[in-house]
């Protein structure tokens, strides 16, 4: 089923992202997984934007920041850590790609973005294009059906969420949003690489928070 929601990011590439750089899609748990990580949109640091590539086209492939994040909340094997930290992002093959999702899989969370339309470098988007992104968002959630719904930062948080989100005012609050039928748990989380980095101890400070209280204590529901 996600496989169906490719030709339309890649309509949307065409659109709103770089001609030479290819859509990246999302990667990671498809079966109710216990936590959707949803981030902004990819950049060309992802070697899996190039149309070369011929691998999985998966957020954060080729980076290493945001396996910080991931290894601290123990959403992370050490030595797969180890072997990202280890290499240079070029260095990551379609192989290795993969064995890093499977461990995504293994630990039972999904990975993607609002936007897929992959630009050359971290430049800002407006909330237009975001917003041509949200409904095919929203269909991965009915495919995948999360348990829980991390939203990062307050532009995702804000669109995703339809009101203006302030991640600072809101931590560990839980907001609610029905879709299609089926209510979904979301909570808004500071933007934890890229100039958001000096958050990241805080972001994962949240993290922790909402992993012991939605799923340790089993109130997703």
């Amino acid at each position: 089923m996600l496989e169906e929601l490719k030709p339309k990011y890649d309509k949307l590439q065409k659109k709103y992202g770089a001609k030479e750089l290819d859509s990246i899609y999302n990667g990671g748990c498809e079966t109710n997984p216990d936590i959707c990580f949803v981030f902004m949109n990819p950049t060309g640091r992802n070697i899996a934007s190039s149309k070369d590539w011929k691998g999985l086209k998966s957020p954060w492939i080729g980076t290493k920041n945001i396996w910080d994040l991931f290894y601290r909340l123990n959403l992370l094997d050490d030595d797969i850590y180890t072997k990202i930290k280890k290499i240079k992002g070029s260095e990551w093959t379609v192989n290795f790609a993969l064995e890093v999702y499977n461990n995504v899989k293994k630990h039972k969370y999904f990975i993607t973005n609002l936007g897929k339309c992959t630009q050359v470098d971290a430049r800002e988007l407006p909330d237009s294009v975001y917003k041509e992104y949200l409904h095919l968002l929203e269909k991965e959630f009915e495919i995948i059906k999360p348990k829980v719904i991390i939203l990062f930062g307050n532009q995702v948080s804000s669109i995703v969420l339809n009101e203006k989100i302030s991640v600072s005012q809101v931590r560990k609050k839980c907001f609610e949003k029905n879709i299609n039928g089926t209510k979904y748990k979301f909570y808004s989380i500071y933007y934890p690489v890229g100039n958001g980095r000096f958050n990241i101890d805080k972001s994962i400070e949240d993290i922790m928070w909402i992993m012991d209280y939605e799923l340790k204590n089993n109130n997703c529901k």
